[in-house]
This record gives structure tokens, C-alpha cells and sequence, in this order.
């Protein structure tokens, strides 16, 4: 990262009110640098009711209330109990995640953006989770990858592109989107990308909730899958990750000792061999 970045935000800073969740989440960091390849078996664990309280902390106090109308202010009265309450039915499996509200923002190029505002238990599960995944995640991502990544923005990117083309020969520039991608991307797909790394059953039914939150559309409350992802069609491929468009190998987990993680298998992440070329500095096949 290049100088001149401002402060984080609370939502990316690390956990710290909850010093044995703290230590769980580095041994996680740990285990995750020390092999590329494991596979996490027992990650719900570390969902602490500390680390609750430490994800309501970090939410904007001034956010907008989703489909229950609970404000961060509100939820904060009796907060010990009802972060107790959070953390029971998130292990028990009776957590259930409320609908998302539907709100619309306008685009640059005046069309509008869908936006779901998630309720406030959503948001508090939601932020601790992403921590735990973070403390996995964030050794395999390359260091030219900005986007949704703790302590990085967007000012921070632009930073780095400014000192890469001052500093080193560059001829042109490729500036691209992906239309539509959280439109049309396809859960299954996620899903099985994130099993590359996370085989604890218990977290992979919790993010299968929140994919399956039901939004409103057209004054009705739709599953939170797309309406299109079962047609057959181009938007039902469109948020396929592999470029070849080949199916993923099959993964056979191996239990480890002590039950913390185990090794992939014959699971191969299809865009390492891409990442190892832009590591050399050569051109994308």
C-alpha cells in the first residue's frame, strides 16, 4: 500500500474486546498462511458473544433500520442480553435471517442501483462472520487486490495505480466492469468457491441464509435466489468465476488432527495458474 491512505473503518479494524476471540482468530491467520490448501472443519466457534458486541460496535450508528425498524441505538438498550440471545440461537440453528429492505440509489449514468438494507441482528452476525473469514481469506488474496479488503479503498488502489505507471513502463490501461455481477451472480458457484476453504457445515448454512433472505419485488417478498439463475441463460453464467467455464473437480476432505482443518484434496482454485502469470509480469492467456 502506498502512503498518503487515510485511518480504517470501524467495520475493518480488528476485533479486540474479546481477547480469547482474538487469539482464536490468529491461530485461524496462522493455520491459513502456513498452508494455502487446508480446509477449516470448526470456524463457527469463534462467533463469540464478544465478538458480537464487538461487530454491533463497529456498525454505523446512523444507518438506516431494515425491515424490523431496529436502530443501533435501540438495540443497544439491554445489549448484554440480547447479544447473549443472538449468540444462542446462531449456534442452536435457529437463527433466521429477516428480509432485506429493498432501497434504490441512482447510478452515474442515471439508472438506479438496487440496494438491500440487511435488519440490524443481520448486520452484527453478518460483520463478525466476515472477520472470521478475513483471518482466512486474507492470505490468499495478491497484493494488487483492493476491493472489499480491510484497511483498503478505493483511494488506496488509485494511490498504487498512480505509482505503478509513474514509476515503471506502461503503454495502456484496461479499465472494465462486470455488469450487473451481484445480479447475476450465481450462488452455487460462490458457494463452491468458498468450500475451497471453509468445510465447516455449521457457517456454510449460515451463509446460505443470508443468500436465500427474501427481498421485495413488485410489492412482493421473492427468495433471496435470482429469478434467473435456473434458465439456463447467459445472466444464470454470467457470475460464473472460472474464465475456462470448466466444472470444478470434486473436493475429498481428509479430517486432520485436532479437527481444525483439513487439506483441499483434488480441489484446484482454477484462477491460480492466471495469478501466478500476473506475478511474472506476463500477459493474461
Amino acid at each position: 500500500m502506498t502512503e498518503g491512505s487515510s485511518g480504517q473503518s470501524p467495520a475493518d479494524r480488528t476485533p479486540s474486546r474479546g481477547d480469547a476471540a482474538s487469539s482464536g482468530l490468529d491461530r485461524v491467520r496462522e493455520a491459513a498462511q502456513r498452508d494455502p490448501s487446508l480446509r477449516f472443519t470448526a470456524l463457527l466457534h469463534h462467533v463469540t458473544p464478544s465478538l458480537l458486541e464487538d461487530a454491533y460496535h463497529a456498525l454505523k450508528h446512523d444507518a438506516a433500520p431494515g425491515v424490523d425498524g431496529e436502530t443501533w441505538v435501540g438495540y443497544g438498550e439491554y445489549l448484554e442480553d440480547r447479544i447473549a440471545d443472538l449468540h444462542a440461537r446462531v449456534h442452536s440453528g435457529r437463527y433466521r435471517a429477516k428480509p432485506s429492505k429493498r432501497a434504490w440509489i441512482p447510478k452515474g449514468d442515471g439508472r438506479m442501483r438496487p440496494l438491500g438494507i440487511a435488519a440490524l441482528e443481520d448486520k452484527i452476525v453478518q460483520q463478525a462472520v466476515v472477520w472470521v473469514l478475513n483471518a482466512i481469506y486474507e492470505s490468499d488474496f495478491l497484493g494488487f487486490s483492493y476491493g472489499f479488503r480491510p484497511g483498503r479503498r478505493t483511494h488506496d488502489a488509485l494511490d498504487a495505480l498512480w505509482v505503478a505507471i509513474a514509476e515503471r513502463p506502461v503503454n495502456w490501461v484496461l479499465d472494465c466492469d462486470i455488469r450487473s455481477f451481484f445480479d447475476t451472480l450465481d450462488h452455487e458457484r460462490l458457494m463452491e468457491f468458498v468450500g475451497y476453504r471453509v468445510a465447516d457445515r455449521r457457517l456454510l448454512r449460515l451463509l446460505r441464509k443470508w443468500l436465500r433472505a427474501a427481498v421485495p419485488l413488485a410489492g412482493e417478498w421473492r427468495g433471496g435466489r435470482r429469478m434467473d439463475a435456473d434458465d439456463g441463460g447467459d445472466a444464470a453464467r454470467g457470475g460464473h468465476f472460472a474464465a475456462s467455464g470448466e466444472r470444478l473437480p470434486p473436493l475429498r476432505p481428509r479430517p486432520v488432527g485436532g479437527g481444525l482443518a483439513e487439506p483441499s484434496g483434488t480441489g484446484r482454485c482454477l484462477h491460480r495458474p492466471l495469478c501466478r502469470r500476473l506475478r511474472r509480469g506476463l500477459p493474461a492467456p
